[in-house]
Protein backbone atom coordinates (compact mmCIF):
# COMPACT_ATOMS: atom_id res chain seq x y z
CA UNK A 1 0.00 0.00 0.00
CA UNK A 2 0.74 3.43 -0.47
CA UNK A 3 0.33 6.80 0.76
CA UNK A 4 -2.65 8.73 -0.25
CA UNK A 5 -2.74 12.23 1.46
CA UNK A 6 1.48 12.55 1.64
CA UNK A 7 2.81 12.06 -1.88
CA UNK A 8 6.29 13.13 -2.38
CA UNK A 9 9.50 11.43 -2.60
CA UNK A 10 10.45 9.66 0.83
CA UNK A 11 13.91 11.86 0.86
CA UNK A 12 11.88 14.67 1.18
CA UNK A 13 10.25 14.22 4.81
CA UNK A 14 13.00 14.07 7.19
CA UNK A 15 12.93 11.89 10.59
CA UNK A 16 11.84 15.28 12.67
CA UNK A 17 8.39 16.58 11.90
CA UNK A 18 6.53 19.59 12.97
CA UNK A 19 2.72 19.21 12.96
CA UNK A 20 0.48 21.98 13.22
CA UNK A 21 -3.23 21.32 12.35
CA UNK A 22 -3.27 24.40 10.41
CA UNK A 23 -1.14 24.01 6.97
CA UNK A 24 -1.11 27.73 7.08
CA UNK A 25 0.60 27.73 9.80
CA UNK A 26 3.20 25.27 8.34
CA UNK A 27 3.77 27.31 5.51
CA UNK A 28 4.11 30.47 7.94
CA UNK A 29 6.40 28.36 10.29
CA UNK A 30 8.35 26.95 6.70
CA UNK A 31 8.50 30.59 5.33
CA UNK A 32 9.67 32.50 8.69
CA UNK A 33 11.94 30.10 10.05
CA UNK A 34 13.72 27.57 7.24
CA UNK A 35 16.21 28.17 4.90
CA UNK A 36 15.81 26.52 1.75
CA UNK A 37 12.43 25.77 2.15
CA UNK A 38 10.53 23.40 -0.43
CA UNK A 39 7.07 22.52 -0.76
CA UNK A 40 7.10 18.59 -0.45
CA UNK A 41 2.87 18.36 -0.31
CA UNK A 42 -0.10 20.12 -1.26
CA UNK A 43 -2.85 17.26 -1.45
CA UNK A 44 -6.09 18.11 -0.52
CA UNK A 45 -4.17 21.72 0.51
CA UNK A 46 -2.29 20.07 3.46
CA UNK A 47 0.60 22.10 3.02
CA UNK A 48 4.09 20.69 3.77
CA UNK A 49 7.55 21.71 3.27
CA UNK A 50 11.36 20.49 4.22
CA UNK A 51 14.04 23.27 4.80
CA UNK A 52 16.98 24.01 7.28
CA UNK A 53 16.57 25.06 10.55
CA UNK A 54 20.32 26.07 12.03
CA UNK A 55 21.97 23.54 9.58
CA UNK A 56 19.56 20.74 10.02
CA UNK A 57 16.41 19.61 8.15
CA UNK A 58 13.22 19.11 9.37
CA UNK A 59 9.82 19.39 7.77
CA UNK A 60 6.78 20.78 9.05
CA UNK A 61 3.37 19.93 7.84
CA UNK A 62 -0.28 20.31 8.95
CA UNK A 63 -2.55 17.72 10.23
CA UNK A 64 -6.23 19.20 9.52
CA UNK A 65 -8.53 19.12 13.08
CA UNK A 66 -9.41 16.49 15.18
CA UNK A 67 -8.02 12.91 16.05
CA UNK A 68 -8.91 11.23 12.39
CA UNK A 69 -7.17 13.50 9.87
CA UNK A 70 -3.99 14.12 12.75
CA UNK A 71 -3.40 10.28 13.23
CA UNK A 72 -3.84 10.03 9.30
CA UNK A 73 -1.07 12.15 8.73
CA UNK A 74 0.76 11.03 11.63
CA UNK A 75 0.38 7.69 10.63
CA UNK A 76 1.25 8.03 6.93
CA UNK A 77 4.26 10.09 8.33
CA UNK A 78 5.49 7.58 10.29
CA UNK A 79 4.81 4.33 8.26
CA UNK A 80 6.12 5.32 4.70
CA UNK A 81 8.63 8.10 5.04
CA UNK A 82 10.87 7.10 7.98
CA UNK A 83 9.61 9.91 10.11
CA UNK A 84 11.07 9.08 14.01
CA UNK A 85 9.97 11.97 15.68
CA UNK A 86 6.73 14.54 15.86
CA UNK A 87 6.18 17.60 17.88
CA UNK A 88 2.93 18.52 17.71
CA UNK A 89 2.54 22.07 17.54
CA UNK A 90 -1.06 24.28 18.39
CA UNK A 91 -3.76 26.26 19.86
CA UNK A 92 -5.61 24.97 23.05
CA UNK A 93 -8.22 26.01 25.39
CA UNK A 94 -7.10 26.14 29.54
CA UNK A 95 -8.79 24.20 31.73
CA UNK A 96 -6.73 25.42 34.71
CA UNK A 97 -7.34 29.14 35.97
CA UNK A 98 -3.43 29.00 36.53
CA UNK A 99 -2.79 29.69 32.79
CA UNK A 100 -2.92 32.53 31.07
CA UNK A 101 -3.28 33.22 27.10
CA UNK A 102 -0.35 32.69 25.01
CA UNK A 103 0.78 30.39 28.25
CA UNK A 104 2.67 27.77 26.57
CA UNK A 105 1.77 23.87 28.15
CA UNK A 106 3.94 20.86 27.27
CA UNK A 107 1.81 17.36 27.35
CA UNK A 108 3.32 14.46 28.59
CA UNK A 109 0.16 12.83 28.50
CA UNK A 110 -3.46 12.43 26.69
CA UNK A 111 -6.86 12.04 28.24
CA UNK A 112 -9.68 11.50 26.14
CA UNK A 113 -13.31 9.66 25.82
CA UNK A 114 -12.09 9.07 22.52
CA UNK A 115 -13.31 5.36 21.22
CA UNK A 116 -9.44 5.87 18.64
CA UNK A 117 -7.22 4.22 21.17
CA UNK A 118 -9.73 0.86 21.20
CA UNK A 119 -10.12 0.96 17.20
CA UNK A 120 -6.30 1.29 16.74
CA UNK A 121 -5.17 -0.77 19.62
CA UNK A 122 -7.90 -2.84 21.49
CA UNK A 123 -6.53 -0.58 24.93
CA UNK A 124 -9.79 1.01 26.59
CA UNK A 125 -6.71 2.85 28.35
CA UNK A 126 -8.35 6.73 28.31
CA UNK A 127 -4.65 8.00 28.97
CA UNK A 128 -1.57 7.75 27.26
CA UNK A 129 1.78 9.47 27.36
CA UNK A 130 4.03 11.59 24.96
CA UNK A 131 7.81 10.78 24.31
CA UNK A 132 9.61 11.23 27.78
CA UNK A 133 12.84 11.24 25.52
CA UNK A 134 10.83 14.39 23.37
CA UNK A 135 9.69 15.64 26.48
CA UNK A 136 13.37 16.02 28.22
CA UNK A 137 14.43 17.87 25.42
CA UNK A 138 11.88 20.39 25.05
CA UNK A 139 12.39 21.07 29.24
CA UNK A 140 15.80 21.66 29.00
CA UNK A 141 15.55 23.51 25.62
CA UNK A 142 13.02 25.96 27.84
CA UNK A 143 15.58 26.10 30.77
CA UNK A 144 17.96 27.23 27.67
CA UNK A 145 15.65 29.64 25.77
CA UNK A 146 13.96 31.27 29.19
CA UNK A 147 11.06 30.13 27.94
CA UNK A 148 8.43 29.44 30.72
CA UNK A 149 6.25 26.00 29.91
CA UNK A 150 3.74 24.07 32.08
CA UNK A 151 3.77 20.07 32.01
CA UNK A 152 1.15 18.11 33.05
CA UNK A 153 -2.07 16.16 31.26
CA UNK A 154 -4.23 17.71 28.84
CA UNK A 155 -7.62 16.87 27.13
CA UNK A 156 -8.10 15.71 23.52
CA UNK A 157 -11.52 16.40 22.90
CA UNK A 158 -13.66 15.49 19.95
CA UNK A 159 -16.09 18.98 19.85
CA UNK A 160 -14.72 22.39 19.18
CA UNK A 161 -15.09 22.96 23.30
CA UNK A 162 -15.13 26.54 22.96
CA UNK A 163 -18.47 26.44 20.91
CA UNK A 164 -20.34 23.40 23.27
CA UNK A 165 -19.55 22.80 26.95
CA UNK A 166 -17.52 19.06 27.81
CA UNK A 167 -18.20 19.59 31.28
CA UNK A 168 -20.07 16.42 31.14
CA UNK A 169 -17.26 14.56 29.75
CA UNK A 170 -14.73 16.22 32.13
CA UNK A 171 -16.52 15.44 35.04
CA UNK A 172 -16.31 11.47 34.32
CA UNK A 173 -12.18 12.35 34.15
CA UNK A 174 -10.87 10.51 37.67
CA UNK A 175 -9.97 13.14 39.70
CA UNK A 176 -6.61 12.45 40.37
CA UNK A 177 -5.68 13.66 37.08
CA UNK A 178 -5.20 17.31 37.00
CA UNK A 179 -6.23 18.44 33.02
CA UNK A 180 -4.42 21.47 32.20
CA UNK A 181 -6.10 22.38 28.69
CA UNK A 182 -8.04 21.46 25.83
CA UNK A 183 -7.42 20.41 22.56
CA UNK A 184 -8.52 17.93 19.57
CA UNK A 185 -5.22 16.04 18.23
CA UNK A 186 -2.68 14.74 20.70
CA UNK A 187 -4.65 11.43 22.04
CA UNK A 188 -4.48 10.04 18.81
CA UNK A 189 -0.93 11.05 17.16
CA UNK A 190 0.52 9.86 20.46
CA UNK A 191 -1.72 6.43 20.30
CA UNK A 192 0.13 5.90 16.35
CA UNK A 193 3.00 6.91 17.80
CA UNK A 194 3.02 4.30 20.11
CA UNK A 195 1.43 2.09 17.92
CA UNK A 196 4.44 2.27 15.32
CA UNK A 197 6.86 2.52 18.11
CA UNK A 198 7.72 6.06 17.46
CA UNK A 199 8.51 9.45 19.18
CA UNK A 200 5.65 12.24 19.55
CA UNK A 201 4.92 14.94 21.72
CA UNK A 202 2.57 17.92 21.75
CA UNK A 203 3.50 21.64 22.59
CA UNK A 204 -0.13 24.21 22.85
CA UNK A 205 0.04 27.58 23.60
CA UNK A 206 -3.40 28.79 25.24
CA UNK A 207 -5.23 30.78 22.79
CA UNK A 208 -8.45 31.30 24.87
CA UNK A 209 -9.72 30.54 28.46
CA UNK A 210 -13.26 30.46 30.03
CA UNK A 211 -11.98 32.59 32.81
CA UNK A 212 -10.53 35.07 30.47
CA UNK A 213 -12.58 35.52 27.45
CA UNK A 214 -11.61 39.53 26.88
CA UNK A 215 -8.48 38.13 26.17
CA UNK A 216 -9.06 35.27 23.70
CA UNK A 217 -6.82 35.11 20.93
CA UNK A 218 -8.45 35.92 17.21
CA UNK A 219 -8.00 33.75 14.15
CA UNK A 220 -5.67 35.17 12.85
CA UNK A 221 -3.13 35.63 16.04
CA UNK A 222 -3.82 31.91 16.42
CA UNK A 223 -2.38 31.52 12.87
CA UNK A 224 0.70 33.69 13.27
CA UNK A 225 1.34 35.07 17.01
CA UNK A 226 2.66 32.08 18.55
CA UNK A 227 6.13 32.27 18.21
CA UNK A 228 7.91 31.27 21.18
CA UNK A 229 6.28 27.48 21.16
CA UNK A 230 7.25 27.39 17.55
CA UNK A 231 11.08 28.35 18.39
CA UNK A 232 10.98 26.22 21.45
CA UNK A 233 9.52 23.45 18.96
CA UNK A 234 12.61 24.00 16.20
CA UNK A 235 14.96 24.25 18.60
CA UNK A 236 14.09 20.96 20.76
CA UNK A 237 13.71 18.68 17.45
CA UNK A 238 17.05 19.83 16.65
CA UNK A 239 18.83 19.05 19.62
CA UNK A 240 21.07 16.13 21.08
Amino acid sequence: MNPIHIVTNKENIKENVLLPGDPLRAKYIAEKYLDNAREINNIRNMLGFTGSYKGKEITVIGSGMGIPSASLYTYELYKFYNVKNIIRIGSAGALSKDLNIKDIVLASSAYSDSNFRYALTKSKSKKISSSNNLNQKIINTSKKLNIDITKGTIYTSEIFDVYESIEHLLNKVPKNINLLASEMEAFGIFTVAKFLNKEATCLVSISDSPYKRSEDLSPEERQTSLDNMIILALESIISK
